[in-house]
């Protein structure tokens, strides 16, 4: 079964969406858990209704710990870290299962294609508009463009949503939150798959994803990540990429070394990089009253499929006491 983890920050147009695109365009066995940060927007009413799993905290509290929560409610032998302004194409998981458990039993990670709406400089992203948000989104037009795709897989690369077995997430601690709200931590977690021995990193093109593009990123401060993972592990994130994990598509997984060894460059920068605070500076700008906002609930209804009545969805919330 695969988990599918979904951390929502008052964005509830883009997760009924999601949602909706889940439950028409799955066909591996699943479970849905949201994470809903505040959720005064509706959003902690509507997935109630739903019927969906789900953990809830008072205010934002990121990525990393909303993520956390998430996993340890999860069943599934596989999970899926998945944006909340995410939409998935038919086909999607079924492609990403069948990659994995081609990997036998090794550590692996695996991410979707993602199609934006905007030109990127990221060569993993796929540019061809279909709506930036859910008022005008072609649904239609995604469908074709994903029927037709043709796309080869890419080795050696790491992109979203985030797929990997649910035990490797708990060996590696899941996401670390001293990067918190969340900027790089995606890069320490593969660096922490790297040190279990990972060397499967590979972005599966019959699984093709639409991403409106950071709608929660937006909104809130970002954590100097670079940095942080520099003085983390002794070694840039760039340097990470280029020296290993692009190297997992051309070398023998056997000729990698199992820690990665950082340059003179990198350990220059990590030595004048040091002089700084961060992350504690960072996690202080951000949200002092963290502890506070983490108080949260749990809601685990029906068997975790999500599914409900209809109209019961669409009934509008009961009014304020």
């Amino acid at each position: 079964m695969l988990s599918i983890l979904i951390p929502t920050w008052n964005n509830l147009p883009y997760l009924r969406l999601c949602i909706d695109g889940l439950r028409r365009n799955c066909s591996e066995r699943h479970e849905v858990l949201v994470h809903v940060n505040d959720g005064s927007d509706g959003t902690l009413h509507w997935v109630r209704q739903q019927g969906l799993p789900y953990t809830h905290s008072s205010g934002n509290v990121g990525v990393c710990f909303a993520l956390n929560q998430l996993a340890a409610q999860a069943r599934g032998e596989w999970v899926l870290f998945l944006n909340d302004d995410m939409f998935c194409a038919p086909g999607w998981d079924t492609a990403l299962v069948a990659a994995a458990r081609g990997s036998g039993s090794r550590p692996c990670f695996l991410s979707s294609l993602l199609v934006e709406p905007r030109p990127s400089r990221n060569p993993l992203v796929r540019f061809a508009d279909f709506g930036t948000d859910p008022s005008s989104f072609d649904e239609k037009g995604l469908l074709q463009y994903a029927a037709a795709n043709r796309s080869a897989d890419i080795d050696g690369a790491a992109s979203q949503p985030t797929f990997v077995r649910r035990s490797d997430w708990h060996l590696v601690g899941g996401y670390s939150p001293e990067f918190s709200p969340g900027m790089n931590s995606d890069n320490d977690f593969l660096m922490k798959l790297w040190l279990i021995g990972c060397r499967t990193f590979r972005v599966v093109g019959s699984s093709v994803v639409y991403h409106f593009g950071c709608k929660s990123t937006q909104k809130v401060r970002h954590n100097k990540g670079g940095p942080e993972f520099l003085l983390k592990w002794g070694i840039n994130q760039r340097a990470f990429a280029r020296n290993y994990i692009a190297r997992t598509a051309r070398d023998d997984a056997g000729s990698l070394p199992n820690v990665p060894v950082a340059t003179w460059s990198c350990r220059l920068k990590r030595l004048f990089r040091s002089l700084a605070r961060y992350p504690l500076s960072d996690l202080q700008a951000w949200e002092p009253q963290l502890a506070a906002r983490l108080v949260s609930e749990a809601g685990i209804n029906g068997d975790g499929s999500g599914s409900t009545d209809p109209a019961a969805a669409d009934a509008p919330p009961p009014p304020p006491r």
